[in-house]
C-alpha cells in the first residue's frame, strides 16, 4: 500500500534539512508532498495503523510461543522488529485490568430474603412435625421457627441457610425451645446443631459492634470475651459492614499492586540466577515479558470465567487448571532458555513461593490501609 506522493525537493518541511531521498537524515520525516486525494489520506492512514499492528504482532507472537526469547533478542540488539517492552506492557496492563477486574457490587445478605415455594413447603411440614413433638413431650406451645420431632430430623431436614432465613426474633424462639427440647432429652448431634445455629444468631445480632457489646452485658462475666477477643470482633464487624467498598477499592488498586510487585519479583529471579552475573536490568526485562505473556492470556480467559460459564462452574475450573499449567510450561522454558540452564524446576518453584508469599503479604497490608481509611 502506498504511503503517498513523494517531493521532488530535497528541502525538508519539518526542519529544513537535505533530504538525499524519501526520508530526511535529521528528523526522520517522510518528505511527502503536502496535497493528497481523500484516497490517498485514508491509504496512507491505514497503512500507518497497520504498519504498527504488524509491529505488535511480530512482538505478540513469539512472546507466546517462545519463551525467553524475545528478551534474549532485545537484548542482543534485535529491537526494530520488537515494541518497547514497558510500552507494551501499559498498553497490555491496562487491557487486561480493564477486563479481568472490572469492580463489582459485592452482593450483602438481605434480612428478609425472598424464599422460594420448595422451601416454603418444606418448612412448613418441618414446622407441623416441631408441633406435634413439643405437644407431645408437654413442652410450650411451639412458635414459627426451626425444630424436629427428633434430632435425626433437625440434621435431615433443616439447614443453616433456613435458619438464616428466619427473622432474628424467630431465630432467638428457635433457639430457646431448642434448647428446651435438649434440656428434656440430651443429644449430642441435637447440642451441636443448637452450637451451630447459636453463632449464625449471635452474627447476625452483632451486626454492628454496639449491640455486640449489648450482648456481651447479657452474659456471665466468665462466657464474656476478653479486650483482644472484643478488638477481634469490632475489626471484623467493621470490615463487614464496609466490605463492598473495602473489596472495591482493592480491586482498584490491583494494577499498583502488580505494577510495584514485578522489581521485587525481578528480584527473586536474580537471586537465584545470581550465577548467571547479568545486570538486575535485564532480570527486569525478562520480567515484564513474562507479565505481559500472563496478560495477554489472561485477557482471553478472564471474560470466559467471569462472564460465560461463571466463577463457580466446572468449565471455569478447568480452565483455572490450564491456565496454571500454562504458566509452569512457560515460566520452564522462559527460564531454561534466557539463562541457558537445563535444570531450572527447583529455581522456578522457589520462585513462585517467595512471589505468592510476597503478594498475600502486600494484600494484607493493602487491607489493613484501606480498612483504616474507609473506617
Amino acid at each position: 500500500m502506498s504511503a503517498g506522493k513523494y517531493r521532488k525537493e530535497h528541502n525538508c518541511l519539518n526542519c529544513g534539512s537535505h533530504v538525499e531521498k524519501h526520508y530526511c537524515s535529521n528528523c526522520g520525516q517522510p518528505n511527502l508532498e503536502l496535497k493528497e486525494s481523500f484516497w490517498g489520506f485514508i491509504s496512507h492512514s491505514i497503512a500507518h495503523y497497520f504498519h504498527f499492528d504488524n509491529k505488535f504482532f511480530q512482538t505478540l507472537v513469539p512472546l507466546l510461543t517462545k519463551p525467553g526469547q524475545v528478551t534474549l533478542d532485545y537484548l542482543a540488539g534485535k529491537r526494530a522488529r520488537y515494541i518497547n517492552p514497558v510500552s507494551m506492557y501499559i498498553f497490555v496492563s491496562i487491557v487486561y485490568f480493564l477486563v479481568a477486574y472490572s469492580p463489582k457490587h459485592v452482593e450483602i445478605e438481605n434480612e428478609h430474603k425472598p424464599v422460594t415455594a420448595a422451601q416454603s413447603q418444606k418448612r412448613k411440614a418441618t414446622l407441623d412435625s416441631v408441633n406435634k413433638v413439643l405437644k407431645n413431650a408437654g413442652l410450650v406451645k411451639a412458635v414459627p421457627g426451626i425444630m424436629n420431632e427428633t434430632t435425626k430430623h433437625i440434621a435431615e431436614d433443616l439447614d443453616r441457610e433456613d435458619f438464616k432465613a428466619l427473622s432474628f426474633k424467630d431465630q432467638k424462639i428457635a433457639l430457646e425451645n431448642l434448647k428446651k427440647l435438649n434440656k428434656a432429652n440430651r443429644s449430642d448431634s441435637l447440642t451441636k446443631v443448637i452450637g451451630k445455629f447459636s453463632e449464625i444468631h449471635d452474627d447476625r445480632n452483632d451486626s454492628t459492634y454496639a449491640a455486640y457489646l449489648a450482648r456481651q452485658k447479657t452474659l456471665n462475666p466468665i462466657e464474656q470475651d476478653n479486650w483482644l477477643d472484643r478488638m477481634i470482633k469490632k475489626r471484623a464487624i467493621s470490615i463487614g459492614e464496609k466490605a463492598e467498598v473495602i473489596q472495591e477499592t482493592l480491586e482498584h488498586n490491583r494494577p499498583k499492586q502488580y505494577f510495584l510487585m514485578m522489581p521485587l519479583l525481578a528480584l527473586f529471579i536474580m537471586w537465584n540466577f545470581r550465577r548467571n552475573h547479568i545486570y538486575y536490568l535485564d532480570h527486569l526485562i525478562f520480567t515484564i515479558h513474562g507479565m505481559t505473556a500472563f496478560f495477554i492470556v489472561s485477557i482471553f480467559t478472564k471474560p470466559l470465567i467471569k462472564y460465560i460459564f461463571g466463577e463457580d462452574s466446572n468449565m471455569s475450573s478447568l480452565i483455572g487448571i490450564a491456565i496454571f499449567v500454562w504458566i509452569c510450561w512457560y515460566m520452564f522454558n522462559a527460564l531454561k532458555i534466557f539463562y541457558q540452564r537445563k535444570k531450572v524446576v527447583g529455581k522456578m518453584i522457589m520462585i513462585i513461593i517467595l512471589y505468592f508469599l510476597s503478594l498475600k503479604l502486600t494484600e494484607m497490608v493493602m487491607l489493613n490501609l484501606i480498612y483504616y481509611v474507609v473506617t
